[in-house]
Formats: structure tokens, sequence, C-alpha cells
């Protein structure tokens, strides 16, 4: 790990000889304990300066840091960000010879009491003010995985069942990139949803799954995720139809039994839905 501290030392350098940075932050998986440090993991930094213009004005202090290869600024991007939203902060996104990555955002001092929102990971570096004296010791709480309101379960049952059969229709046309754009980017994000909550009940909602359901494998059964893993498949139709049914089955049960776990015996779990979604589904197919 003694790369790790040479970056460390970098950002730390050029943050104390600047008189514009007054405080460095870490943020990140960096920052958060129950991560096992690599190589892979990110340098998400922030620094909270004066002069904040003078830092976008003039760039060559990025140097200090080494050589970027690649760069994303996405403040100063129109993808992805939503044009009226007013601009408080500044991120440059860097990956550097090397191969290592800083994502660094410069934070105005002044609008400390009113902009800034704390983040439970968050390591203090640097602190030339003492802006930050009383930061806790760093916990993923912001990250845990929250209980869901009998609406929000309700809805995200409503919106697998309802585009599911986006999927089916593009199935059985054979409109395949269609198909896998609606599972994919539609259907999934409802039926990680679910897994998410599977895991947060199981763990007392004490847990984080991590970015894009990373850490999964770690709270689950093997057997279970190795079902989850076969909803992932080619291009192939007949492996798609299989694959849609397996999750919308998996899907079904954990919705029935959170029900149960969650809200008691009411009847919120969708059953009808779920039900009327699936023989659709099983038409189109065989028809």
């Amino acid at each position: 790990m003694q790369k790790q501290e040479e970056i460390k030392n970098k950002i730390l350098k050029l943050a104390g000889n600047d008189n514009r940075v007054r405080a460095v932050l870490l943020n990140g998986s960096r920052a958060n304990p129950k991560v096992k440090p690599d190589k892979y993991q990110d340098f998400d930094i922030v620094f909270v300066v004066q002069d904040f213009d003078t830092f976008l004005s003039d760039r060559s202090w990025i140097s200090l840091l080494g050589k970027p290869i690649l760069q994303q600024l996405p403040d100063e991007m129109i993808l992805g960000r939503d044009q009226n939203q007013e601009k408080g902060s500044f991120s440059f996104l860097m990956i550097f010879e090397d191969g290592h990555r800083i994502d660094l955002t410069l934070f105005p001092r002044e609008k400390l009491g009113t902009d800034f929102e704390a983040d439970s990971l968050t390591i203090v570096w640097l602190d030339k003010d003492e802006l930050f004296k009383d930061v806790p010791a760093p916990t993923d709480k912001d990250y845990h995985i929250a209980t869901p309101s009998q609406q929000t379960f309700s809805e995200v049952c409503n919106e697998f069942w309802w585009t599911i059969t986006y999927v089916a229709k593009g199935l059985k046309r054979k409109e395949v990139i269609y198909a896998k754009d609606m599972l994919e980017t539609v259907v999934r994000p409802m039926f990680l949803q679910m897994i998410a909550w599977k895991i947060g009940y199981d763990f007392d909602f004490k847990i984080s799954m991590g970015k894009s359901g990373k850490s999964a494998d770690k709270y689950l059964d093997s057997s279970f995720y190795g079902e989850i893993l076969k909803t992932y498949t080619d291009a192939n139709i007949e492996n798609n139809w299989n694959s849609l049914f397996l999750m919308a089955n998996i899907f079904k049960e954990e919705q029935i039994k959170l029900t149960k776990k969650l809200f008691g015996h009411r009847n919120y779990s969708n059953v009808n839905e779920a039900k009327h979604a699936l023989e659709y589904i099983q038409k189109l197919r065989y028809e």
C-alpha cells in the first residue's frame, strides 16, 4: 500500500502549500472501515477552498497531483446535469498515468454553513481552521438500505409487474435490443430493490449492499445468489424468456415474504398483479 500513501502525501502536500485550501476530507470507500482496501479504490477527496473561482480559471495546480490521462468534468457537462440547478461546487474526476484515480471536489469555504451536506463516510485529512473538529468516526450509516414504506413497497411491486410485460412483448416480436433494454434499465432496478430489502430486513436495515448491489454476495445464501446470477443472460431469445421468468418468480417469492415480515398480514403484497402478469407473459410466450 506504499503507493497509496504516496498519493495521499501528494494530495496533502498540494493542500498544505496552497493557502487557498483550508481543509481536506476523504470520503467514499477509502473512509469506510467495512471495506477491505485495495489499489483499485478511488480517492474521493473534498477540498474546502477560498477563492473558489481561481481554481477554475487557472488549473495548473492539477499537475502537482500528476498527469491526468482521462478526466471528466461533470459540472461543465450538459449530459446528466440539471441546467437549472445552481452550481455550488466543482468536481474533477481524474485517472492519472500510473493508473490511480482521484475524484476531487472543490467546495467554497463560505458556503459551509448553508450548502454543505455532511457525509457519514468522512475522514478529516487536513483542517487548517478547525472547521471539522467535531466530525465523528466514519460509518456507512448514510448508505444503509432503508426500510420501505408500504406505499414505496407497493409501487416498486407495481412497476416490476407492469414493466415485465414490455420485455415479454419485445421477446415475442424478436426485438432483442428493446427487450434487453427494458429488462436491464427498467425491470432490473425494481428486482434489485426487492433483493436489497430482503438483505436489509435480514440484517436489521443496518448494512449497505454497495453501489449496483456489488456487495450482495456477502449477505445472501450462495445458492440464492447463484439464482440471481442466472437472471443475467445473453441475446438468445429463449434464454431471455427463461431469465425473465426466473426473475419474476424470485421477485414474487420475496415480495410475499417481505409483505408479511414488514407489514404483517395486510393485503399489501400485490399478489393479484403478480398472478395476472405471470399469466399474461406465459400466454405471450407460447401463443
